[in-house]
């Protein structure tokens, strides 16, 4: 089963255009290393909740759009080798392009597969 990693981030409505762009160029990056599958999603049914929520996890303000992301690989070890060859692709360097989102706000972690229907 594939060892998975998660992301959510909100990212402005008036940059969502540049975020597109970001994730179809990171995209293509984590899959020519090796990832099984990159998915980018828009939150269309995420409401603000009273305790927890997602807009909440990522103090998604009024103008933000809550982004649900997730990136596939064989195992835990594989990831581990793409990820460090897709950090030292020039293609995704912070030189390259400003931040459509404030990164200190995504969440983020890795999570081992234990059921697939």
């Amino acid at each position: 089963m594939p060892y998975v990693d998660g992301f959510i981030v909100a990212v402005p409505k008036d940059n969502i255009e540049a975020y597109k762009d970001l994730a179809r160029i990171a995209g293509t990056v984590w899959k020519e290393y090796g990832a099984l599958s990159y998915v980018e999603c828009i939150g269309d049914d995420v409401p603000y909740g009273e305790l927890t929520s997602f807009p909440r996890a990522v103090q998604a303000k009024d103008d933000e759009l809550v982004i649900f992301s997730w990136i596939t690989y064989p195992s835990r070890e594989e990831r581990d080798e793409i990820n460090k060859k897709v950090m030292a692709d020039p293609r995704l360097s912070m030189d390259n392009w400003t931040a459509p989102f404030d990164g200190k706000r995504m969440i983020y972690g890795g999570f081992k597969s234990f059921l697939e229907l």
